[in-house]
């Protein structure tokens, strides 16, 4: 039997480490063990039942078969109208294309555009799956730390020396996975103006947690800060967060026409469209009554104070308020270098978290997946009393190091 010779593509990837974080829960739970998952960025509501009815209905009509790749044309009109409320710019049905998932649109967005040579510009912290994207492509991802001394953003100084002339594309995800970090009006600026002054780089916007946002304001899109941008930039969205949605598998992404026709023709070859049950939901879930988000929103407001106050009485750990979406990154740099009850020192974060599953039993994701040591990630898109239980936890197995 001869070798299977896998593609160079997949040789540059890596399976996705919150996903495989969350696989190695869900084992140790099948084993047995007590365990407090925080990894999942999921929302543990279910997707509201006229969201459930409607997609039912659709059914019933028989609305089963293939749809145009690009979408429904209901829903892309009422993602039109969401992106007129949120941008202040008219997209028309050409400049909108639907798939299955954020994460999809994202990468057809990258297939279409990135090749060898090209380059990506990606701050730290980072989603996952932005590098190993860029790398699937045949890109390079240019990553740019961002501490927490900038709130975990980019300055000027920073974007500016990592912009060159192989630079395509800068992602950027606000409010952030994993910091929760929200760019204000005035730091928006400070990434447009740099942009403006470099027109082969693109923009490309993950605005996935854009209605999870804790400090009483809108998030900015750079479109409505610099209209000049609107010609390259890609605005990406979905109904996974906002609605408790994300096994539907429906993202959006809108902008110039081109770009979408390009994407459009890669859809049409990989997965032709997304589901037509799916995209029934998502129109209800875009069109119908919007007080649900504002009450979970409060929840997950609640849930991440929660969180933020308890690490902040762990013996070395440090935690700073989320701004938005449903994740706190508490730094760890204080039990670096500490033992173990067991003699083992804690050199990284890696080691923190793994201790902290092995002894306590609390799964997180440690900040070296994004990009960014020493932190980890929790989720608090869970209880509040699942919450209290693993902060609890992480506490003492802080308190037991020397």
């Amino acid at each position: 039997m001869s070798e299977l010779k896998l593609a160079d593509r997949i040789k540059r990837i890596k399976p996705s480490p919150s996903t495989a974080a969350a696989d190695r829960a869900r084992q140790l739970r099948e084993e047995g063990r007590d365990i407090v998952n925080l990894t999942v960025g999921e929302p543990d509501f279910d997707t509201p039942d006229s969201v459930k009815k409607d997609a039912c209905d659709a059914i019933m009509r028989g609305e089963t078969k293939y749809t145009a790749v690009p979408g429904i044309l209901p829903l892309r009109k009422a993602i039109a109208d969401r992106l007129k409320k949120t941008t202040g710019v008219d997209y028309g049905m050409n400049q909108i294309t639907v798939s299955n998932g954020g994460k999809q649109v994202i990468f057809n967005t990258l297939m279409a555009t990135v090749g060898k040579g090209d380059e990506v510009i990606i701050p730290a912290p980072f989603w996952v799956s932005y590098p190993d994207m860029v790398l699937a492509c045949g890109g390079t991802p240019v990553i740019v730390p961002c501490g927490e001394e900038t709130g975990f953003k980019l300055t000027t100084e920073a974007l500016e020396a990592a912009i060159t002339p192989n630079s395509r594309w800068l992602i950027l995800n606000s409010p952030s996975n994993p910091t929760g970090a929200i760019y204000s009006a005035k730091e928006m600026k400070v990434v447009t103006d740099v942009l403006m002054r470099h027109p082969q780089v693109w923009l490309l916007t993950d605005d996935i947690y854009d209605e999870i946002v804790f400090t009483g304001e809108k998030v900015v899109s750079p479109v409505a800060v610099e209209p000049g941008l609107i010609d390259r930039t890609f605005l990406i969205n979905g109904v996974s967060k906002t609605y408790a949605m994300t096994g539907w598998r429906i993202g959006y992404g809108a902008g110039p026409v081109a770009l979408v026709t390009a994407i459009n023709t890669l859809q049409s070859q990989m997965a032709s469209c997304a589901s037509s049950v799916s995209q029934a939901a998502a129109v209800s879930a875009l069109t119908g009554d919007q007080g649900f988000v504002a009450e979970w929103l409060e929840v997950y407001k609640k849930r991440s104070e929660l969180a933020t106050s308890l690490l902040n009485k762990a013996p070395g750990l440090t935690c700073r308020a989320s701004e938005g979406s449903f994740y706190v990154y508490p730094g760890c740099e204080g039990v670096l270098g500490k033992k173990t009850p067991d003699g083992k020192v804690i050199e990284t974060d890696a080691d923190f978290v793994l201790y902290i599953l092995e002894t306590e039993g609390v799964a997180v994701i440690a900040g070296n997946a994004y990009g960014l040591s020493p932190y980890f990630r929790i989720s608090v898109a869970t209880s509040e009393d699942i919450i209290a239980d693993g902060c609890k936890r992480i506490i003492r197995a802080c308190e037991a190091l020397s």
